[in-house]
């Protein structure tokens, strides 16, 4: 028995696999009026069982597949954060799929595979499980970017994603082949062992190192590797748009942030320097390239490009502080992000989703509560206290000062005061403008609930920080500790 693979570290991400090839067999073997709706409410389901299987492994580190795969403290709050913006992203998008004559059982089905990658992206510990677990992700979010089929928009968003994406992870790819030709090993473990040695490292692993973080950075959409964003959420379903916007990134900046302190954490100072060179693009194009559009969906694009610079503050500083500060920051974006796309989903007259910004005029008037709950998000995101989005930036501009990053964090100050500039413009809009034609009600009971509590989150944050920031220290000091 002993010789047998122990698979118990993997067994949430086996679950779920299975779960999403056995509703594929039950979305075809049963009537397409059905089929929609047992596959929705299996997957939801399935992604709370897979939650619960991960609580079981709380409070110490597993490894499985001879060491490829881990499970710590870190992995598994940062999978919970995975599943929870899966499960917000079904609820949220059934009555659009309804709508937009979209309803198809496959929809769900590619969640739940993305997720499963999401979740091996999170626990790779090797350079080989990495690659596998990004592809897993990568190829479902091409087919959902364009599963409206209908639409030349949404065809070219897929088309977009795949062949920028294709292209990155070629670049990723070849920094992962120069690293294992010049250190000798694809496991994390080995490359810190090796890298930890008195001897300096090579140029030629400094080289490969540069290339993975450039591959790396295009998943997170960070600059100058954003250029596919704002197109892509553009031309995607906006359910499928919300989806990008929240797990994949907390997936990728999670996989990033495993990958540069694990196996390259001796080298803080070599790869530093390019980490706080993308975080600054990312945050100044972030704040200045979104005050002028006049799509939501692209202002939302630009939104989460400075919202990942803000987050590589906490990486660049290489410390436990930072690592916390990240997982907490992703969670207050979760909030954030999922309540403003449940926002942006309510946004339909006549059956037709409206994207520009000028349809909010005057919501305050004809929808007070949506107004209401967009003003809390919009001003959580500018970083007005006492919301989330303040704290989320306090923590991560106090890392940075704790790292002597001065400079880094009064340009995080001051990018956040510029992007402050376009979500007040949003309220000012909704609020001072001359009405517009009212949405068309009710929003269902799945946005509608996603709305309450994403809003309650976001402005009572202040009340649920303390075991947050507990167990984002838990998750921070499992990942250093290793």
């Amino acid at each position: 028995m002993s010789d047998l693979p122990n698979f118990y570290p993997a067994l949430p991400e086996i679950i779920l696999a299975c779960a999403a090839m056995a509703l594929m067999m039950v979305g075809v073997f049963t009537r397409a009026e059905k089929s929609l709706s047992i596959v929705y409410l299996l997957s939801l389901v399935a992604l709370v069982v897979v939650a619960a299987d991960l609580l079981t492994l709380r409070g110490q580190t597993w490894s499985a597949f001879n060491g490829q795969f881990v499970s710590d403290d870190f992995a598994i709050f940062m999978k919970l954060l995975v599943l929870l913006g899966s499960f917000l992203t079904l609820i949220m998008g059934q009555s659009y799929l309804r709508r937009a004559a979209m309803a198809r059982f496959e929809y769900s089905i590619l969640i739940l595979f993305a997720t499963v990658g999401m979740m091996m992206m999170i626990s790779a510990n090797d350079l080989i499980a990495l690659y596998l677990g990004l592809e897993l992700q990568s190829l479902s979010l091409y087919v959902l970017a364009a599963f409206k089929r209908n639409t030349t928009r949404s065809s070219e968003a897929g088309l977009k994603y795949f062949v920028l994406g294709a292209l990155s992870s070629g670049v990723l790819l070849y920094g992962c082949s120069m690293v294992y030709g010049f250190a000798g090993t694809t496991s994390f473990d080995g490359l810190a062992n090796v890298l930890g040695g008195p001897e300096a490292a090579s140029v030629g692993l400094i080289i490969g190192i540069v290339f993975m973080i450039a591959g790396l950075a295009f998943k997170v959409s960070a600059v100058p590797f954003h250029m596919w964003t704002p197109d892509v959420y553009e031309g995607a379903p906006t359910p499928v748009t919300a989806f990008f916007a929240i797990a994949p990134k907390i997936a990728a900046i999670s996989l990033f942030v495993r990958v540069m302190i694990d196996p390259f954490g001796d080298l803080l100072s070599e790869w530093r320097q390019i980490i706080i060179f993308i975080s600054i693009l990312s945050m100044l194009l972030g704040s200045l390239a979104a005050i002028a559009q006049t799509n939501i969906k692209r202002l939302m694009a630009y939104s989460s490009i400075g919202h990942m610079g803000y987050a590589l503050i906490g990486l660049a500083t290489g410390g436990q502080n930072g690592v916390q500060a990240i997982i907490l920051y992703m969670t207050i974006y979760l909030a954030m992000n999922a309540g403003t796309f449940a926002c942006i989903l309510c946004m339909c007259r006549k059956g037709e989703m409206v994207e520009d910004i000028s349809d909010l005029a005057g919501l305050s008037k004809t929808n007070p509560m949506l107004a209401a709950a967009l003003l809390v998000f919009m001003f959580s995101m500018a970083g007005v206290p006492p919301l989330a989005g303040f704290f989320g930036k306090l923590y991560i501009f106090l890392a940075a000062i704790e790292a002597q990053l001065y400079t880094l964090a009064i340009i995080g100050v001051v990018a956040s005061v510029i992007g402050a500039f376009y979500y007040l413009r949003i309220v000012k809009i909704m609020y001072f403008d001359e009405a517009a034609e009212p949405f068309d009600r009710p929003l269902g009971k799945g946005l509608g609930g996603v709305v309450t509590i994403t809003g309650i989150v976001t402005l009572l944050f202040f009340f649920v920080m303390s075991p947050l920031l507990d167990g984002a220290a838990i998750a921070a000091a499992a990942l250093i500790a290793e």
